[in-house]
């Protein structure tokens, strides 16, 4: 006799998940940053902040940082709660992971490098458009985020 599964527990299942991705993209970007010359990942969490302070964070570390950090995380959060919830009512979700965290990483991206940055006091780009920048940029957004949750959501809402 097969032993009933408990319901899924969401906000839990969301938690663990968007800490998974949060650390993983962070980790990429900082990663990423150092190996293309960067010499303080610490940049990366101003830059962060910077949407939300302006660029005078920039080179101030500490609270700034912090902020940017957990910024980032909220950001993180907001995107894997979107596809948890999204999860059992739009189908598409539920085919292959691999081709949905593809789907998904870019829609991050373009959200984010389209809509979210140059709305902050960031700003729009100030340098052209690089294919090459931006397909890695992508690349760790659908590796980092969209293959964690793809992944996660599945096993999860197969286990519940």
């Amino acid at each position: 006799m097969a032993t009933p599964s408990k319901p899924l527990n969401v906000p839990a299942a969301i938690g663990l998940t968007g800490l998974i991705a949060g650390t993983l993209d962070i980790s990429a970007a900082s990663a990423q940053y150092m190996l293309s010359g960067g010499s303080n990942p610490v940049r990366i969490l101003e830059y962060i902040a910077s949407a939300v302070f302006g660029a005078g964070v920039m080179g101030q570390g500490g609270l700034f940082a912090a902020a940017g950090l957990l910024l980032h995380y909220l950001i993180a959060y907001t995107w894997t709660t979107l596809f948890y919830l999204a999860y059992p009512h739009v189908g598409l979700l539920r085919k292959n992971p691999f081709a949905v965290a593809v789907g998904y990483g870019l829609l991050v991206w373009a959200v984010m490098n389209r809509v979210v940055v140059p709305l902050s006091r960031i700003g729009p780009p100030k340098a052209p458009f690089d294919l090459a920048r931006a397909a890695t940029a992508a690349g760790i957004l659908i590796v980092c985020i969209g293959l964690p949750l793809a992944l996660r959501a599945r096993a999860d809402y197969q286990r519940g």
